[in-house]
């Protein structure tokens, strides 16, 4: 929500002189706001689960981290270069708001890729004490002294 209200922010601003830092902001905030709806939507349908061969912790720790260091980027570039129009202070405003939540995003995302791999490391662990313990070579000569 914070990316989509940056992104219409920074759409009425109707003229500018240095426009690179503008086009820059613009194109972070359209960027993270459809990565992240598109990440929503197949998280909230449960479409990733079609797909197992996808990290989709990592992916979502990722998304939330290049978002997180590309809105403060493109913040920083606007805050220096406004004209202190309305819309460009709100938009610089929005963008830190928006690089805030897309941070704690990422401290969680980070945290749940941290259990998910420990948890991961146990049952291959687990795994593999099963199958060696499994193992049993046939020899003829112990079966005959059994029986």
């Amino acid at each position: 929500v914070l990316a989509l209200t940056a992104f219409i922010c920074i759409e009425t601003i109707m003229e500018c002189s240095p426009c690179e830092g503008l086009y820059f902001f613009e194109f972070v905030s359209c960027s993270a706001l459809v990565v992240t709806g598109a990440l929503l939507l197949l998280f909230s349908l449960n479409l990733h689960t079609r797909i197992p061969q996808i990290n989709w912790n990592l992916t979502d720790l990722v998304n939330t981290g290049l978002s997180t260091f590309f809105f403060f980027i493109a913040s920083v570039v606007l805050a220096a270069l406004n004209h202190k129009t309305g819309a460009e202070i709100a938009a610089v405003v929005f963008g830190f708001l928006a690089m805030a939540v897309y941070a704690v995003n990422t401290f969680l995302a980070v945290r749940k890729w941290r259990v998910n791999r420990q948890q991961s490391s146990r049952q291959t662990d687990y795994i593999r004490a099963r199958t060696e313990s499994r193992e049993v070579v046939h020899r003829p000569e112990i079966q005959r002294l059994d029986a």
